[in-house]
């Protein structure tokens, strides 16, 4: 929590859903944790980025793991490289142990399932505004990833916001004119993600930076 939310009671919180009826219930959920609440919400990736970069203080996201421009855990770590400072709830009706610790790995602050008592959420999000992380008590996490896939989620973690799109889109196929169209740039800046993209993660071929992005589906 910023030192003007501590003095002053305000706080303006991002609820990234699709569903405009959870966004609802999610907006229930905040009730009582700043005097003066904004809550902005969002539809889609683009809606929320658009929204943290276009406000000066947000003090907390609320994200859903699918969502439109969201592929598996691309979108938490999009934002976590793009706005690192920002606390993020990734709030999710999937609920395995697998996945709630792969998000913990990529940076949340912590893992609220759709299933979870209003009243519940209210503390949790409570909880990761004053500093700390929440994820649902019964749901045991076990051991974090082993060395090799922790290694492989910092390095995923490390690409830059243009880069993970990239990564995306050669998950998705698209050769490098397809993609330079994609993101209004040249073939040769493709080009360079590409190489920085392979640098970054280790891997030496565009086909094995695509395995290590398949880290970033959600099992099941």
């Amino acid at each position: 929590m910023t030192q003007a939310v501590q003095d002053h009671g305000r706080g303006t919180i991002i609820v990234a859903d699709d569903h405009p009826l959870f966004r609802g219930a999610l907006k229930q959920a905040l009730s009582g944790i700043f005097a003066e609440l904004s809550v902005i919400e969002a539809g889609t990736l683009e809606e929320t980025v658009q929204a943290l970069s276009g406000q000066g203080d947000i003090d907390l996201v609320l994200l859903d793991l699918k969502m439109p421009g969201v592929s598996g855990f691309s979108g938490l770590t999009f934002l976590r490289s793009q706005h690192p400072a920002v606390p993020i709830i990734v709030v999710s009706g999937v609920d395995d142990s697998a996945t709630i610790r792969t998000c913990m790995e990529f940076g949340a602050a912590g893992y609220i399932p759709k299933t979870t008592p209003i009243e519940v959420m209210n503390k949790a999000i409570r909880m990761v505004l004053t500093g700390g992380t929440w994820t649902p008590p019964d749901i045991p996490l076990g051991e974090l990833a082993d060395k090799e896939t922790g290694d492989l989620i910092r390095r995923l973690a490390s690409l830059t916001p243009q880069q993970m799109r990239v990564l995306t889109m050669l998950s998705e196929g698209l050769l490098n004119k397809q993609i330079a169209y994609e993101l209004s740039v040249s073939e040769a800046t493709v080009k360079a993600h590409v190489s920085a993209i392979l640098m970054k993660l280790g891997v030496e071929s565009r086909t094995q930076a695509v395995i290590a992005a398949s880290k970033l589906d959600i099992p099941g």
